[in-house]
């Protein structure tokens, strides 16, 4: 049994995990899995941090375009291998894992997942990149368009679909309108359903 979290920015991914991982009694991965992709790959954390799970249109193009040659081969490509492995080996045991193209790469793996997707509007977003630490950008909604766009752009570079499309997911979520324990608590009564053989930690 495993959960993948997929998310707008700011939009209470990490901590929708954290509660949904201490309702159920299995470990979430997020900045962890930075650490062990490091250690797999042999890239820096900062490397990982940056490139696996952000791309600017640019550098997709370019990517693109450098991996028709047979002698080429990104940073981007080599961090996206690295995930993906990471995320196979997680999946050997319950675990919720956030982000990283996860449902995609176990889909591909034909590994069962239970695929979430979470969003919220504008204005929650904005309070919320605040409290992450980012109240000194000079346009926060911009600042938030600009990470979007470039996890965005990351997804459908591996994927080749749309992130936040529906058909992708089991469940989509608006942590802003439903509020983050209702949706911790919403997804807990759900995913306890689909698996009434686990003897689930209280």
């Amino acid at each position: 049994m495993v959960i993948t979290i997929s998310r707008d920015y700011a939009a209470f991914g990490r901590t929708v995990a954290a509660g949904l991982s201490k309702q159920l009694g299995i470990p979430f991965y997020d900045m962890d899995f930075i650490k062990k992709t490091a250690e797999e790959s042999g890239y820096s954390e900062e490397d990982i941090v940056n490139q696996g799970e952000d791309m600017s249109r640019g550098s997709r193009f370019l990517n693109s375009f450098l991996n028709n040659s047979v002698t080429y081969s990104s940073s981007f490509d080599g961090i996206f291998a690295a995930q993906s492995k990471v995320i196979l080996e997680l999946s050997q045991s319950p675990c919720i894992i956030v982000g990283r193209c996860s449902d995609y790469v176990l889909r591909e793996a034909g590994i069962e997942s239970f695929n979430v997707f979470l969003y919220a509007d504008m204005e929650t977003r904005i309070e919320r990149t605040k409290e992450l630490g980012h109240a000194d950008e000079a346009d926060i909604k911009k600042y938030i368009e600009k990470r979007d766009d470039r996890r965005h752009t990351y997804y459908k570079q591996y994927t080749k679909s749309e992130m936040g499309d529906y058909k992708n997911y089991d469940i989509s979520l608006n942590t802003g309108t439903i509020g983050v324990d209702t949706c911790v608590d919403v997804l807990a009564q759900i995913i306890k359903g689909k698996y009434p053989d686990v003897n689930w930690e209280e």
